[in-house]
């Protein structure tokens, strides 16, 4: 089994959040930075599988400071020898998917195939609506019955498109599309050029372009590897088991999830495709390993009070939690593995607003006295 970390951006400390206005200071970003340095080299010794961020934008309150998954995914490189960078994920409704493509297919030459990617359909509404790719996109996270309806309607329409797109980028040399909202080129094509003719593909003898393709292809043949982030629509579910992207489950009730990798498996098949149990998804939680039964409160209650001040108003559920000593979470994670049979699992963890030290010592006792009961080390130090 794999273990991979996920960061949710906080830029500080409790204290530093109840001032206001944390995520325009200079001095706790430069903080941030350099404590995110810290937990990717110790995660690249340690043998964690990939060091993971969210896409979040205008994060002026500083909760969730991660404005561009591509350029965390390259200082993520830059800071390990074999660890991989995850972006979980692009916020495909407020980007052009083809630039999307793109952008990965290049980051993946960059870190030469140390990335997984996921898509995600966007719940703040403050950022989703400001970012809108396209007229008429908004957040999923609205409270209206009618406006939801149909808001989030048009959200997944476009959303699901654009995986398309994206897919159809990687896997053709050239390409075109025409859509509901989407069309490359644009109708009537686009204006040629002779070195198009000469040099290249996609222009018709009437010197008109009508296919396009991306420059670099990606890395890894035909993509980096694709997940659906965090999971919870029996809608989503079946739209990732046709497209192939492997979903992120955060949630406690294995009865849900085990609903949720029977409904996978059986949409898979439906389109053609028969997925092992193991590649159906991916399961995980927030991370808190301690002897000490006072502390688990305490700190459970610090991160309550962090998702109660931020994610809840935003619709999203209090995540599974792996919580207590060695001995407890290797049984939580056995018993979700015995009734799920994922081979990867994704770990939550204070960073930010909770001191480095302290998370410093419980990814290492996580690495050193859970990790083994699931895991060996590859001859690249990862844990498999």
């Amino acid at each position: 089994m794999r273990f991979s970390l996920m960061q949710t951006g906080v830029i500080g400390r409790r204290h530093e959040l109840e001032a206001g206005m944390a995520g325009q200071r200079g001095d706790l970003y430069q903080r941030f930075l350099e404590e995110m340095v810290g937990y990717i080299k110790l995660a690249d010794e340690l043998g964690y599988d990939a060091y993971c961020s969210p896409e979040h934008h205008l994060q002026i309150e500083g909760f969730e400071i991660t404005n561009h998954p591509g350029i965390l995914a390259a200082y993520v490189g830059l800071h390990a020898q074999r660890l991989k960078a995850g972006i979980l994920g692009y916020v495909l409704p407020t980007h052009n998917p083809v630039r999307v493509a793109e952008e990965i297919a290049t980051l993946d030459h960059m870190l030469r195939g140390r990335l997984i990617v996921g898509f995600t359909r966007g719940y703040h509404a403050r950022w989703v609506d400001a970012y809108a790719a396209v007229r008429g996109i908004g957040a999923t996270n609205v409270t209206h019955a009618k406006a939801k309806n149909e808001q989030d309607a048009i959200n997944r329409e476009i959303f699901e498109e654009s995986v398309q797109i994206v897919k159809k980028a990687w896997e053709n040399s050239m390409f075109s599309h025409k859509g509901k909202y989407w069309e490359y080129p644009p109708e009537g094509g686009s204006a040629g050029h002779p070195g198009y003719a000469e040099f290249g593909a996609g222009q018709d003898e009437n010197g008109v372009v009508r296919e396009i393709g991306i420059a670099p292809r990606p890395y890894t043949d035909p993509h980096p590897k694709l997940y659906g982030a965090f999971a919870y629509s029996m809608r989503t579910v079946d739209m990732w088991a046709r497209e192939g992207g492997k979903q992120i489950v955060f949630a406690n009730d294995l009865d849900f999830c085990d609903a949720l990798w029977n409904r996978y498996t059986e949409t898979a098949k439906k389109a053609g495709r028969d997925v092992k149990r193991e590649d159906v998804g991916a399961w995980g939680g927030f991370l808190i390993l301690t002897d000490s039964k006072a502390e688990a409160q305490e700190l459970e209650a610090e991160h309550r009070w962090f998702w109660d001040k931020w994610f809840i108003p935003h619709g999203q559920q209090f995540p599974n939690v792996l919580i207590g000593t060695p001995d407890d979470i290797s049984r939580q994670i056995e018993q979700a593995h015995e009734r799920l049979g994922f081979d990867e699992c994704f770990l939550m963890f204070g960073q930010g607003h909770l001191e480095p030290e302290r998370q410093n010592a419980e990814l290492v006792r996580f690495a050193e006295e859970v990790a083994p009961r699931f895991s060996s080390k590859a001859p690249d130090g990862t844990l498999v």
